[in-house]
């Protein structure tokens, strides 16, 4: 579970206020990543509901809804609502990973440094967008928007490169589709976008559930 969404999710922190540089930001990848960027140096924390639809290699496809919630540095809360329950949490130090229907929580530590995939630098306010990534301007994954394709500088495990959809107007970030090292793609559509409403970091303490398993990686 977190092949598809740690290592694309932490993309989602890059949208925040309107700027009124959109316009000439646009006019090159490497600009309107910049500009992208800058806008995820603003933020503090972001929430959104969600609708996920993954596609396979052969052709199937699912499709998922929930919430997210994510405040820097390094801690998020991803629910999954339907069609089956489960919980992602990362407190700063610890990730959880819950699936009611398996009673089994995964727990593991926050990935520091090099053992970092490159995405989820940005869960940690690290990380340089034009310096990790290779940028290009492709057609958006969302009706309407401009297509920011971001192709890791270094080999990733997880991902092979994603897309950002960008308003062109202001910038926000609408979506965003991942291309995963197996030939599937991971698109997930953002709506009632919330950006720094003072969220308590309790929000991201997680409960282990009695008489569940609990596995440590």
């Amino acid at each position: 579970m977190r092949t598809h969404v740690l290592s694309a999710v932490a993309t989602v922190l890059l949208a925040v206020a309107p700027s009124p540089a959109v316009s000439q930001a646009a006019r090159s990848p490497e600009a309107l990543a910049r500009a992208v960027e800058q806008r995820y140096a603003g933020i503090r924390d972001f929430s959104a509901d969600f609708t996920q639809v993954y596609r396979g290699v052969l052709l199937t496809e699912s499709r998922e809804l929930g919430t997210l919630v994510i405040k820097k540095p390094g801690r998020l809360r991803l629910v999954y609502t339907d069609p089956d329950p489960k919980e992602i949490v990362s407190d700063g130090q610890k990730i959880y990973a819950y699936v009611p229907a398996d009673q089994m929580v995964n727990v593991q530590d926050v990935p520091t440094g090099d053992e970092a995939p490159t995405a989820d630098l940005f869960l940690s306010g690290k990380g340089d967008i034009v310096t990790d990534f290779t940028p290009a301007i492709v057609e958006g994954p969302v009706a309407g928007t401009i297509g920011l394709e971001l192709t890791p500088v270094r080999r990733e495990a997880d991902f092979e490169r994603l897309v950002l959809a960008v308003d062109p107007d202001t910038l926000q970030i609408r979506g965003y589709t991942t291309f995963d090292t197996q030939g599937g793609q991971s698109a997930i559509r953002f709506d009632n976008l919330r950006e720094n409403t003072g969220i308590e970091d309790g929000y991201f303490h997680f409960q282990i559930p009695r008489g569940v398993d609990v596995q440590f990686n």
